[in-house]
């Protein structure tokens, strides 16, 4: 269970990192190759803590259900 757990989180974080809305790849094409990495990892930090909140949660949920 602890596997499927962990592979389902590293698969949605990386689909999420290739992912990107049509005005930001848009914009990023625009800038160039420098300012568009930094584009992409700001867009990937803003992504951290939303993904950080649903795990701490999944986490405890997981951890209260196994105690029953």
């Amino acid at each position: 269970m602890k596997k499927a757990f962990l592979t389902t989180i590293i698969a949605a974080v990386q689909l999420a990192a290739m992912a990107q809305c049509a005005m930001c790849t848009k914009t990023a094409q625009q800038l160039g190759e420098k300012p568009a990495e930094g584009l992409n990892s700001g867009i990937l930090y803003l992504m951290l803590a939303p993904f950080a909140i649903v795990g701490y949660i999944g986490y405890k949920w997981w951890k209260s259900d196994r105690s029953v």
